[in-house]
């Protein structure tokens, strides 16, 4: 079953990145070939937490998208895109500087799906009102949502897969991980601004009607934005507090999402349509292929051969902690971090009971156990930026992309997230060892 898990990923991986056939029919046949060769069950593909399709992600994607949908009758995008565009003063660069760091610091508290699903049409909307290419802005907020969302234990899936193992807190996190994703923002704009601006301009008198423009007449029903309003202030409370309450986020949505339906008063037909089923069906494809890797033992194959080629010791993680990061980025590149991160913790809980003696806190936490998780962690989160299926929040802004008309192939993306990759990746290994290791 090893050989035909990875035949099937790699087919289905290399036909959609040759965009020869729509991503999400080779998702769907890869996902039906996989069941059929019973590489995975149904049972496993439907039910199972390890090798199915995480539902939580897909219940949280509609019920989101529903409440987008909603809240665009509002006018309230619109509304978002001329005051951003007159807070940035025209400046194409300036206002992705600003969507930057609204999305970084939104994709830390909450989670980056939620986030560009408010942000991307706002930014579709500027864009054509600049008469400018919105891909360029887009890539960028999916490079921000999953360069902020590492920085904390809610912000990425892997994060809070990681604290679970580890017996990590909040404030580790803020503590060992916040500083260098900041550092990381700082730099990356920089660079961008190095690169974008001089090729993002608009002319003066685009500026000029842009500044004139008032804000206040694109809102087209008010009641229902104030309604709307209250809702989506009320389910991203839920979202931050979702730990306390013991609520899965794709609960809180999904309780949003019919609460607007029931006060909306729209027809469900109209707003179900506009939902991105082809996105959802993306997803659930990818997860079942994934889902097989993770069974026949791939991604645990690759892992365990890393760990035994580092060679750590009670001594010496540094071989480890510096592998870690650029082996978990490229694999979750490829991969998806949540599979990936879900084979190599209990490898890392394994290896660390057996290397430092004893079990739990101790041995999980131990001074030079710790530099492995945050390097892990680093890595998964930021590694996700590499390709158009690496993140959740990359398969959003491509879908939403594609439905305005504007997309974006898998060889572009990569064009803008593979060298952010790279660089978010080579300041993570320098952070690491100067740290833990050159000071620790």
């Amino acid at each position: 079953m090893f050989w035909v898990a990875t035949c099937i990923f790699v087919v289905c991986y290399a036909a959609i990145v040759s965009e020869k056939i729509h991503k999400t029919k080779v998702a769907l046949a890869g996902a039906a070939l996989t069941l059929i060769l019973k590489v995975v069950t149904q049972e496993d593909a439907f039910h199972s937490v390890e090798l199915g399709v995480d539902w939580n992600v897909i219940f949280l994607l509609i019920s989101m998208m529903i409440m987008v949908n909603i809240m665009s009758k509002t006018g309230v995008f619109q509304y978002v895109a001329i005051k951003a565009a007159k807070l940035g003063r025209g400046n194409p660069f300036s206002i992705m500087v600003i969507f930057s760091v609204i999305t970084a610091i939104a994709s830390a508290l909450l989670d980056n799906v939620t986030t560009v699903l408010l942000l991307a049409p706002v930014t579709l909307l500027i864009a054509d009102e600049l008469e400018i290419d919105p891909v360029p802005f887009l890539i960028t907020e999916a490079l921000a949502s999953n360069i902020g969302g590492t920085a904390t234990l809610i912000g990425d899936p892997p994060n809070i897969m990681i604290a679970s193992k580890a017996g990590l807190n909040f404030m580790d996190f803020i503590v060992h991980i916040a500083p260098i994703i900041v550092l990381i923002m700082i730099v990356w704009m920089i660079i961008w601004k190095i690169v974008f601006g001089k090729r993002l301009h608009v002319s003066e008198h685009l500026k000029v009607r842009i500044m004139g423009m008032n804000e206040r007449e694109m809102i087209k029903d008010p009641k229902l934005l104030k309604k709307s309003g209250v809702i989506l202030g009320l389910t991203i409370l839920g979202f931050m507090l979702h730990g306390f309450l013991h609520f899965e986020p794709a609960t809180i949505a999904l309780a949003g999402a019919a609460t607007l339906l029931l006060v909306s008063g729209e027809d469900p037909h109209h707003i179900l349509v506009e939902v991105e089923w082809p996105t959802i069906f993306f997803f659930i494809g990818l997860f079942i292929i994934i889902g097989g890797t993770v069974k026949a033992g791939m991604i645990s194959f690759m892992s365990v051969e890393m760990i035994k080629l580092t060679a750590p010791t009670a001594d010496n993680s540094l071989v480890l902690s510096m592998v870690m990061v650029w082996f978990s980025g490229i694999a979750s590149a490829i991969v998806d971090n949540i599979p990936f991160v879900a084979t190599m913790n209990p490898l890392l809980v394994e290896m660390a009971e057996k290397i430092f003696g004893g079990t739990g806190v101790d041995a999980l936490q131990h001074a030079k156990m710790l530099p492995v998780w945050w390097a892990l962690s680093l890595g998964a989160c930021l590694g996700g930026n590499g390709t158009a299926i690496g993140a959740s929040a990359n398969v959003i802004i491509v879908g939403m992309a594609e439905k305005a008309g504007k997309p974006i192939s898998f060889v572009r993306f990569m064009k803008y997230g593979v060298p952010v990759t790279m660089l978010t990746l080579a300041i993570s290994t320098a952070y690491i060892y100067i740290r833990y290791y050159y000071f620790g």
